[in-house]
């Protein structure tokens, strides 16, 4: 029986196995949507009675079984509104303990499942995502919403519709062959990238890590990589978490607070992890054809392999960004492109490539943008126009150890001046 560590927040166990209990009823009862809210149904009866009443011994076995009452409920529910009372029996489960309840219908592969499951043909590889994120990475609608550039609303709006295509494709729940696996790849990637980096730096909250999703990202990339040994871009993708990770410790002060880049204290990264992250990438490069997780892993392996912040090959990282804006039009790409071009050519070059991107509506409304102006205008001695930019993108983000940084930038640059 899979362990389940004991000593967790309740918060972060619920969060942990939520996806578990979701697998383990959806391979019972085939019903996405009803399965889905059921399991939300025993996660908030656990966050209410846990904190008070203690967390149970097997709380994996607890939540499925409260689950799997919810989902008899709703079947008892559905199948006298058909008229079919006879199927009562035969559909609804009997009261069995939660460690043998756990026994018999939890799977350890059961996440992994799920994560191919809501990444099938039927959805948009938009909706895809969106879905996975809510079921597999636990993230609400609103942080995913943030991560998509898109209204809270016209998210949720996504998920429903994913969740009743899901429901209608009757899709087996099962690992899929290697071919439609190879189908599937592209979104589950994605997918896991987007919970990595909100795990990485949360789009809202007063920390900037969710450890609990980026470790778990890198978890199922991992398990990805195992299915897929040989595919470059599972082997980049798990190079690109690994090598970011690796700073976390790094990457926030004794009191939370952001510590960017060419500041950290690079005696605390993972130098084990930044190891087996330029081994990983390395290898797939060698074989030709890279693609965009591949050329990012080894942007972070350049940063990485400094020891120092003034020993960053810049040139390199600003090469390696000019092929991924060929292959990419994302424009987190783009910004990241501009800074590295102010490093190699100086801060007004950085600056005209920020320029077309005013006109992107996927920038509308983002703090990223006024962030890396307001860094290149400082950079360039326009103080005063810094300060605005840094204090407008402190007003955009939602994460507190963001605000926090941007609005300490600005005071800096304000107490220069006097």
């Amino acid at each position: 029986m899979t362990s389940v560590p004991p000593d967790l927040p309740v918060e972060s166990l619920l969060r942990e196995l939520a996806p578990q209990v979701l697998g383990a009823a959806v391979r019972r009862f085939r019903d996405f949507a009803a399965c889905e809210d059921a399991v939300q149904e025993a996660l908030i009866a656990a966050a209410a009675q846990w904190p008070r009443d203690g967390v149970p011994q097997n709380p994996r076995g607890w939540l499925i079984q409260v689950a799997v009452r919810r989902m008899a409920d709703h079947l008892r529910s559905e199948v006298a509104r058909r008229g079919r009372e006879e199927a009562v029996a035969a559909e609804t489960p009997s009261a069995v303990a939660p460690e043998l309840l756990e026994d018999a219908v939890f799977d350890p592969q059961d996440t992994l499942v799920l994560l191919f499951l809501c990444c099938h043909p039927a959805l948009s590889p938009a909706s895809a995502i969106a879905l996975t994120l809510r079921a597999v990475g636990g993230l609400t609608t609103a942080e995913i919403a943030s991560a998509f550039l898109v209204p809270t609303a016209t998210m949720a709006q996504r998920i429903a519709r994913a969740k009743q295509s899901i429901k209608a494709s009757r899709l087996p729940f099962r690992m899929p062959d290697g071919e439609e696996r190879a189908r599937r790849l592209c979104s589950v990637l994605h997918v896991l990238y987007l919970i990595f980096n909100e795990g990485y730096t949360a789009s809202a909250g007063p920390d900037l890590h969710r450890g609990d999703l980026s470790d778990e990202a890198i978890r199922l990339t991992r398990a990805v990589h195992e299915l897929s040994p040989q595919d470059g871009e599972v082997a980049g993708l798990l190079a690109l978490m690994l090598l970011t990770d690796a700073r976390r410790a790094a990457r926030t002060g004794p009191s939370g607070e952001l510590i960017p880049l060419d500041e950290q204290d690079r005696t605390l990264w993972d130098r084990d992890a930044i190891a087996e992250g330029v081994t990983l990438v390395s290898a797939a490069l060698r074989k030709g054809s890279a693609g965009e997780y591949q050329v990012q892993a080894a942007i972070a392996a350049v940063h990485d392999e400094a020891s120092r912040a003034e020993e960053t090959d810049w040139p390199q990282v600003l090469a390696l960004y000019g092929l991924l804006m060929r292959m990419s039009d994302s424009p987190m790409v783009a910004l990241n492109h501009a800074i590295a071009a102010a490093m190699v050519h100086g801060p007004e070059a950085g600056l005209e490539l920020l320029r077309p991107l005013d006109g992107d509506d996927r920038l509308r409304g983002h703090h990223r943008l006024d962030a890396v102006r307001a860094h290149l205008l400082e950079r360039a001695g326009d103080r005063r126009a810094a300060v605005v930019l840094y204090r407008a993108a402190a007003e955009k983000t939602t994460s507190a150890p963001e605000r926090n940084y941007l609005a300490m930038r600005a005071a800096r640059l304000i107490e220069g001046d006097r």
